[in-house]
């Protein structure tokens, strides 16, 4: 069995987020660390690094504004507004952490993981099996 090594980012969803980034900027001193725009999760994200952690990797914010209202980010905003959407776990080996979790009866929601921020290999794990928490397994492009 593979290790979850650190709270990899926690995703929020926000309307605008630029107006969001700034808030983090200026509430907590959060700096932008990256920003992309992923056309396969349909989102314009940015990444506020919190800290490094002890396996190399480190901890961000995500911050996630839908590119349109029918992506899957945009369907939740419309349904439950701003706030936290998901949380992610690092892992150094997100292909045998999927199998190793789809071993205990969660449903895992890609075949395979797909490609996250920064050049990361990503999976989801359904809310339902993981107690209304909207899972993400988050192998860091650094870590293979």
């Amino acid at each position: 069995m593979g290790m979850l090594t650190r709270i990899d980012h926690i995703g929020i969803a926000c309307h605008d987020l630029d107006t969001t980034v700034e808030f983090y900027r200026t509430t907590y001193g959060f700096e932008v660390f990256h920003a992309e725009v992923n056309e396969e999760q349909g989102v314009r994200e940015a990444m506020l690094k919190i800290n490094e952690t002890s396996d190399g990797g480190a901890s961000y914010i995500q911050l996630l504004q839908p590119l349109t209202e029918d992506s899957p980010v945009g369907k939740w905003l419309a349904k439950n507004g701003e706030g936290v959407h998901h949380i992610a776990f690092g892992t150094a080996d997100v292909d045998a952490e999927a199998d190793a979790v789809r071993e205990k009866g969660v449903r895992v929601l890609y075949d395979s993981p797909r490609a996250g921020s920064m050049g990361s290999r990503i999976t989801f794990l359904h809310p339902k099996d993981c107690h209304g928490v909207l899972t993400e397994l988050v192998t860091s492009a650094t870590d293979h």
